[in-house]
């Protein structure tokens, strides 16, 4: 049994044309006997992290190693060694072959390893009975329940005793009851010295983890006052990948929003002016910058929190925010506004002039009446005109 170290690691790949980066500078070391959880919606990279310790996934730069084992240096020959020696794979959708029994999906990885079959049979019964599954081993999996299922995977993965486990969402499929039997079987798992690496988005399984590595960091819930910044004309305010917690409004200048694209070129997405604002989405939904962003003459923006950002333009909603589309403003602006208005009203009233009551004998003006040229009814000449 060894450690597992990740140094610097870097996934870069290409999805509609652009570049992607799951991981990106990743660093992690797991002492043998340990329970590490990776913690994080669907799209963060928990997958990807767990195909590049399995092998089954070159990463783009940095080192991964298990004990004295630099898996980023082995060929295809030493990494299917590696695969087949070293890693047990436990699949979100257990993967077992629907024809075959319990028994004989566990007894699959043995007889690849050229297990004799009496050999094989012999080492799969007895983890099927581990599992707690010794009266289900002539079953297929059709006529298993999802717990079931999930740990004659477990078995299957663990056939040649390797020192590193790797389970993807374990739990994803099953109820409660299943949950608290394959529960129990993972964190026996790391009780053999093993190190065992779980990918989910699954909360309730925490308790079991000696390291919980959140995918995807949580942002201080503190506020703070909005950050004023000005730019040299090409200074780049944040990147494509990075993690930030503000909203930028445009107060001077044009700022471009470019994106990078797979072989190394940029594409210009938009650029926002005076007025304009951008990079709600991440802080939104923590989630990585999606766009670089770089002053396209001197510029002067303002970065909000998400609290702030609220607070400056109003209570709006979040599609309202996401779409762009024109955003009421808070009651302050709003009142200062009608403040405004009444008292150009009042200037106006107080400079228009009085018409003249001499020409009325009982001094009543068309105003005081409710008589104006608008109201009066139309007579038979008017309709004329």
């Amino acid at each position: 049994m060894g450690d597992l170290r990740i140094k610097d690691l870097v996934v870069e790949y290409s999805s509609g044309g652009y570049a992607v980066r799951p991981i990106d500078g990743l660093g992690l070391e797991v002492a043998a006997g340990s329970l590490v959880i990776l913690l994080g919606p669907s799209g963060c990279g928990k997958t990807t992290l767990l195909s590049c310790l399995g092998g089954i996934l070159s990463p783009t730069s940095g080192r991964i190693e298990f004990g004295d084992v630099d898996v980023t240096a082995l060929d295809r020959r030493a990494l299917a060694r590696y695969r087949q020696e070293t890693v047990g794979i436990v699949f979100q959708a257990f993967n077992l072959v629907a024809s075959l029994t319990a028994l004989e999906n566990v007894m699959v990885p043995l007889r690849a390893a050229g297990r004799s079959r009496r050999a094989a049979r012999q080492r799969a019964t007895e983890l099927l009975e581990r599992v707690g599954l010794a009266d289900r081993m002539q079953h297929r999996p059709g006529d298993l329940s999802g717990g079931q299922q999930q740990r004659v995977a477990v078995a299957r993965a663990i056939a040649l005793d390797p020192p590193l486990i790797l389970a993807d969402e374990p739990t994803a499929h099953l109820d409660f009851i299943q949950v608290e039997e394959v529960l129990r079987l993972i964190r026996e798992l790391a009780a053999d010295d093993r190190v065992v690496v779980v990918a989910t988005h699954d909360t309730r399984i925490l308790p079991l983890a000696d390291r919980v590595v959140e995918m995807v960091p949580h942002f201080s819930s503190v506020d703070r006052p909005p950050q004023t910044l000005r730019l040299d004309p090409g200074e780049v305010l944040f990147e494509q990948g990075t993690i930030g917690d503000l909203i930028y409004m445009v107060d001077d200048g044009e700022l471009e929003i470019v994106r990078e694209l797979a072989d190394g070129d940029e594409e210009v997405v938009t650029v926002a002016t005076v007025g304009e604002y951008f990079g709600e989405i991440g802080p939104l939904f923590a989630l990585p910058r999606s766009a670089t962003v770089r002053a396209g003459t001197a510029a002067t923006v303002t970065g909000y929190t998400v609290q702030a950002f609220r607070e400056r333009l109003g209570n709006f909603a979040l599609r309202d925010l996401i779409e762009h589309r024109d955003l009421e403003p808070t009651e302050d602006t709003k009142d200062t506004k009608d403040t405004e208005e009444d008292t150009e009203d009042t200037e106006n009233t107080e400079e228009k002039p009085a018409e003249n009551p001499e020409e009325d004998p009982a001094g009543d003006t068309a105003e005081d009446t409710g008589d104006t040229a608008e109201d009066t009814p139309d007579t038979p000449d008017n309709e004329a005109d």
